[in-house]
């Protein structure tokens, strides 16, 4: 039997054994057989129940291939997956317990799940994702893992493939530490989540490979439970979905998350927030990321198609009754985009967006794209409302576009297009829609196609806003354009547009006055 020593929280190999401060259980001498196709579930159980039973230590899953069914997780258990260690994961629903997780716990602490294995999941085919898919979704599907009320997780290591609903579903967990994992599911199958923290408390996810037919990392709360202080840092993701995303599910608060140092390719939204059943969103960040938005569009259906952001941030009602939620203190810097699409932000008419920071951002438009079928991302179950806005500033011909927004600070955001894009699709780099509070500073447009008139920045019935340090490209047509009625107090400072035909295009109904050059 493999021995195992723990030494400062890290498993160390010593002459090419392990051994461990509690007892091994090598799921070997309680009958498992390395076989596919047999059914391994009573004999891994019973390993698992006889190592908590004695007050803790390793279940041990040597090199093989072993088919199982659900097994339930206890505290203080370590399940080691060796390298070479292979547990396909059962599809019948007979063979499952609690639910439909192939991992399950419920109200434990002190659970490790780690090692050089794989656990090998049944959603390997393609669903409700490609053009031209209507199969019906099957009436069970198993996820890997799901953890609820559990304390003290650590997941490490592991490969896991083909998950065929949501891969890492952990529900009001605390101290949660997801590290060097690799999720491999099918990038064309629906419901194929990465890591779900829901109403989640002390969240760590870093240095993982996440690859999903839906959202690779997405927070999401339940009602009374707010998910707070998460970490991301350190991960590459591809999503058909969203790659890293707060909410749908938002019916408590979501507090103090960061991401950072992210690589995001291949994905239908880069980064998104999807605020709908009434939480406050706040002290939230993105930093040191580079966001490459999907490649084949052509591929996958057409409310995919038409709904790519590199970021893209929205509050609305879920239901007609449903509260209206908030997000502030939201910062995005050091952001490098490659997209044929451009980032959108909005609130509702209530200016319920706060205090938005983009800082650094870089978008290189690398093919053209038409709005004229672009629609806002709807990112999960939502009723048709008033306030759902589908294409009111999705379709704005726009690389950067704000709407509803009280304090905001855009500083060296750089927008390049080529010329045959831009010939085709003259848009301008920011276009501000009703923003109360904007602080805009270094915008640049950059493109081989002049003479369009297409304004570099819009403000359209903004109030309070101040413009400076912004150089015109030579040849520019319009600069800034200012519209709307309702537009005052709009400042402009220590800036360059000699460089376009015309500095400041300013509406007939703009008031005399609103606008100080």
């Amino acid at each position: 039997m493999s021995k195992y020593w723990l030494i400062l929280g890290a498993w160390v190999v010593l002459s090419g054994s392990i051994a461990a401060d509690g007892g091994v259980y090598n799921i070997g001498e309680y009958g498992a057989v390395a076989q596919r196709e047999a059914d391994n579930t009573q004999a891994i159980q019973k390993a698992i129940d006889t190592c908590a039973a004695a007050g803790g230590g390793v279940v041990c899953v040597p090199a093989g291939d072993y088919g199982c069914g659900g097994l339930r997780l206890r505290s203080n258990v370590s399940l080691h997956l060796e390298a070479g260690a292979t547990l396909w994961v059962s599809g019948k629903q007979e063979h499952y317990k609690d639910g439909n997780r192939f991992l399950y716990a419920e109200d434990q602490e002190n659970i490790t799940i780690e090692g050089r294995g794989v656990i090998h999941g049944t959603g390997e085919e393609d669903l409700g994702r490609r053009r031209g898919d209507d199969k019906p979704r099957p009436d069970f599907r198993v996820g890997i893992l799901r953890f609820v009320r559990c304390k003290n997780v650590v997941i490490r290591d592991v490969t896991v493939r083909y998950s065929d609903s949501w891969t890492f579903d952990l529900e009001f967990c605390e101290r949660v530490f997801i590290t060097g994992v690799s999720i491999l599911n099918n990038y064309y199958r629906v419901n194929a989540d990465g890591i779900d923290p829901v109403s989640c408390r002390n969240v760590h996810i870093s240095n993982c490979y996440i690859i999903a037919g839906d959202d690779c990392i997405v927070c999401k709360t339940r009602e009374g439970v707010p998910c707070e202080d998460v970490v991301v840092t350190n991960c590459t993701m591809s999503s058909n979905a969203t790659a890293i995303k707060i909410g749908t599910e938002s019916a408590s608060d979501f507090r103090n998350i960061q991401v950072s140092n992210c690589v995001i390719r291949d994905s239908t939204v880069g980064i998104g927030m999807y605020i709908k059943d009434g939480a406050t969103a706040e002290r939230i960040s993105f930093s040191n990321c580079s966001i490459e938005t999907i490649r084949r569009p052509e591929l996958v259906n057409e409310s995919l198609a038409n709904g790519i952001y590199p970021i893209f941030v929205d509050i609305e009602r879920r239901q007609p009754g449903s509260r209206v939620g908030r997000i502030r203190d939201l910062t995005f810097s050091d952001i490098s985009i490659v997209s044929d699409n451009g980032i959108l932000i909005q609130g509702m008419s209530r200016r319920n967006i706060e205090n938005v920071v983009l800082r650094n951002v870089t978008l290189r438009v690398d093919r053209g794209f038409d709005y004229s079928q672009r629609r806002k991302h709807v990112g999960g179950s939502t009723q048709a409302t008033e306030d759902r806005r589908p294409t009111e500033f999705a379709r704005q011909q726009s690389y950067a576009t704000m709407a509803n927004i009280r304090g905001l600070t855009v500083d060296h955001l750089r927008v390049f297009i080529p010329e045959e894009v831009y010939s085709r699709f003259p848009r301008a780099a920011l276009w501000l829609n009703s923003v109360e509070g904007a602080d805009v500073s270094h915008v640049r447009r950059i493109s081989g196609g002049m003479g369009k008139a297409a304004a570099v920045v819009v403000m359209d019935n903004c109030e309070d806003g101040f413009l400076s340090g912004c150089k015109a490209e030579s040849g520019t047509e319009v600069f800034l354009k200012v519209m709307g009625e309702k537009t005052n107090d709009i400042s402009l400072a220590g800036n360059d547009l000699s460089g376009a035909k015309t500095a400041v295009q300013i509406g007939p109904e703009v008031k005399d006055g609103a606008v100080r050059k």
